[in-house]
């Protein structure tokens, strides 16, 4: 069941770039206009260095004292004496060691409280040696005395010596302890939350690429993560053992879209050294992997080869009915709130298309004089006739792409605008074979300012909105117009989840600002919002109107999950929760940059669940499969009380919850309890073919998720004159800027 996650990207990075075109958010960081080192070693704000001659830093056994401007305070110690270690002891929740790694390398234990906590390797790929490399991190600690002690490991493979350049801890006076439970809640109503793992990376986008494992991707900054001597900007996180493998990125992938399209190879790429590449037209390729020990799995990037043909910052990309990729709408270059300096109205196709006269190049999409364009990230999702539904500030559409035409929806009431910065969430609610399989799409939260308002003009305490607007998107349901409820408190950039049992949990944002950093009145820190929003709420869609809203034995977290925060359904049923950091780099104040992951799990975790034994990994559309169940003891009864749910759990960031859909399979039992068929999708426009993930619900409780293929496994038609067409007429943007800093360079500008 081979795939690929298509990564299409939208950001330059934190190296040659003009100052009007930053790749942080509007801001012009020291140096980030030209080429400079990006090494592992910082100090971000709320965190505090301790240089290797530091009185805290006790040393036993013999070390040597070295020198270089190259080293932090320009003073190295080292030592090859297999009786020496160190010892440091400070009020933290975190701490690093930072030294020097080469292919003549040591091994070292490290204790943290009297346990061993790691063996580290110091050894890396490389004749030279690296300096300012961080060799060690934990970052989960209680708020309280912590003690640090590396003891050099012996024997006759340890001559090479290691080294300490710095310590830096987090002190993070911010950080609350674990979840509030609730109380005095029918224990069948309890929902548990944990905090269990940290990223590594801060977790801006997620998705979850097979049984085992999630992709977490980050904007270009000073994670603990490290990769070929710098900081990781992307990682896999492994959901059974939490352990974090980073991923080599090639440019910087803030605030990107990406999807799993069906099976294509488009072979390996060439190298680039870090540091070149700003990503504004970036494809990224993630090679079929499913080993759980995901060893060679890594991203494929050659611009030279395969790229967009526009540049796109915050536009979304969703699956269609061809299992081919729409490229929605974003922003031409960096930037804040939209304008037409910097939209992108606009769509293109991967593989290209000729479609419409294109011949692969972008499609101005079809939308009145007067009518606002696209804003960043549209919520977009393919709707059960194959049109697309798009919402973006405060109006709504459907586009036919075939026939490039759109319709005109009536707006979001109240003035409610839904996409950022001012983001709500959304979810296409689930598809059922009992209507006909009518598409209903559910929006929340957001806020009710104007996008025209200047940053100056707004606060950081500003209302969030609470409202939420439903929509049966056929003629009669149209016509009736959006349906309006309210959650219980208001959010913006909320996160909703599709759940097996087809409910929606929303968790994640804040109740007053707006997304991102920087821009407004009374920042929280960096933040742009405040006043987090703690408490999950569940929403059932058919309870009646004014009572689909519970936090009915819900856990309330503290831990402010705000802009860059994430959460997706995964395959044991519970809902994993990460990220959050609005702020330029990365920072340990308040709101600062958050790598622990929670983990919240709805009640069906804690009872006896039905068990997939065995089945296809592959299910055709409109044809039968059969599966072997096992139903746990008790009074269940597979032929009145199964559900079968087929899942897309999408790619999550910015609120935006891409291709995420749930779909009601039709399916009848063979036998006496053991066995079910089940028919498949009865066309790629009620799922598009693709991945998914497949759930058996009895009488409310889910089964694990089963990894199934849906279609042929087959790729979309490639056409190769409009592939070529998009390369003749295109470059990389990223040579592009170097060769326009390069020649502004020589003029003397």
């Amino acid at each position: 069941m081979a795939f690929f996650i298509l990564f299409c990207v939208l950001a330059t990075l934190y190296i040659p770039a003009l100052a009007a075109e930053s790749a942080w958010n509007g801001h012009t960081t020291p140096g980030s206009d030209t080429p400079s080192p990006f090494l592992p070693y910082y100090v971000p704000p709320g965190a505090k260095g301790y240089d290797s001659i530091s009185p805290f830093v006790h040393y036993f056994g013999q070390w040597t004292e070295s020198y270089s401007n190259s080293y932090v305070g320009h003073s190295v110690q080292e030592t090859d004496d297999d009786t020496a270690s160190l010892s440091f002891t400070a009020l933290c929740t975190g701490i690093e060691w930072f030294g020097n790694c080469r292919r003549c390398h040591a091994i070292a234990d490290v204790y943290v409280d009297g346990q061993l906590y790691q063996t580290v390797d110091t050894w890396c790929d490389s004749d030279e040696t690296r300096k300012q490399q961080r060799l060690f991190w934990i970052f989960d600690l209680p708020p309280q005395k912590h003690n640090i002690k590396i003891f050099k490991r012996s024997g006759p493979s340890q001559q090479c010596p290691i080294s300490i350049d710095a310590l830096v801890v987090t002190l993070a006076d911010h950080l609350a302890p674990g979840p509030v439970l609730p109380r005095s809640v029918d224990p069948d109503e309890v929902w548990t939350l944990k905090q269990m793992g940290t990223t590594g990376v801060n977790a801006m986008q997620l998705t979850i690429i097979s049984p085992s494992h999630a992709a977490i991707f980050d904007k270009v900054e000073h994670n603990p993560l490290d990769i070929d001597g710098h900081p990781a900007w992307g990682a896999l996180y492994n959901l059974d053992t939490h352990a974090v493998k980073p991923l080599s990125m090639k440019s910087n992938s803030f605030c990107a879209g990406w999807l799993f399209p069906v099976e294509r190879h488009l072979g390996h790429t060439g190298a680039a050294d870090f540091g070149d590449v700003n990503g504004l037209q970036s494809i990224r390729i993630f090679e079929p992997c499913s080993s759980e020990s995901v060893d060679g799995c890594d991203i494929d990037e050659n611009p030279d080869r395969i790229r967009m043909a526009s540049p796109r910052w915050y536009n979304t990309v969703m699956r269609l009915s061809d299992g081919s990729a729409m490229i929605v709408g974003g922003s031409k270059k960096g930037g804040w709130m939209n304008n037409a300096t910097v939209n992108n109205p606009t769509i293109e196709y991967f593989p290209p298309k000729s479609i419409h006269g294109s011949n692969g190049m972008p499609i101005p999409l079809p939308v009145p004089e007067g009518y606002p364009q696209l804003q960043p990230i549209p919520h977009c999702f393919l709707s059960s006739d194959g049109t697309i539904f798009m919402a973006a500030n405060n109006d709504a559409m459907i586009y036919d792409w075939t026939a490039n035409t759109e319709r005109r929806l009536p707006p979001i009431p109240n003035g409610v605008r839904v996409t950022y910065p001012m983001a709500g969430s959304a979810v296409l609610l689930p598809l059922s074979p009992a209507n006909n399989y009518q598409p209903q799409v559910l929006i929340c939260g957001g806020s009710a300012l104007s996008d025209t308002i200047p940053g100056y003009q707004i606060s950081s305490q500003d209302p969030a909105s609470a409202q939420c607007s439903r929509m049966t998107l056929t003629e009669e349901g149209i016509a009736a117009g959006w349906e309006v409820d309210q959650m219980p408190e208001p959010r913006t950039m909320p996160d909703m989840v599709l759940l097996p049992t087809g409910q929606v949990v929303v968790v994640n944002g804040a109740k007053s600002g707006i997304s991102g950093y920087g821009n407004v009145v009374g920042q929280v820190g960096q933040s742009n919002a405040d006043n987090p929003a703690f408490t999950p709420v569940l929403y059932t869609p058919d309870a009646p109107l004014g009572q689909r809203f519970s936090s009915q034995g819900m856990p309330t977290s503290q831990i402010p999950r705000l802009y860059h925060s994430v959460a997706t359904m995964t395959p044991n049923g519970s809902v994993m929760i990460a990220g959050g950091n609005p702020n330029l780099d990365r920072s340990e104040t308040m709101y600062g940059t958050e790598y622990r992951v929670e983990w919240l799990s709805p009640p069906y975790m804690t009872k006896a669940r039905p068990q997939i034994l065995d089945g296809p990994k592959q299910i055709q559309f409109g044809e039968t499969a059969e599966f072997t169940i096992r139903l746990p003891p008790g009074p269940m009864n597979l032929s009145s009380d199964i559900q079968v749910v087929l899942m897309d759990f999408g790619f999550v960031t910015h609120a935006v919850h891409a291709n995420s859909r749930l779909v009601y399979l039709e399916a009848a039992p063979s036998d006496a309890g053991t066995r079910l068929t089940i028919t498949g999708p009865p066309s790629s426009k009620i799922y598009p073919p693709g991945p998914g993930w497949l759930f058996f619900v009895v009488a409310g409780v889910p089964s694990q998720a089963r990894h199934v293929m849906i279609g042929d496994g087959r790729g979309p038609e490639v056409n190769e004159a409009a592939s070529n067409n998009v390369l003749e007429n295109t470059k990389p943007d990223q040579y592009e800027e170097s060769e326009k800093s390069k020649s502004e360079t020589d003029d003397g500008e």
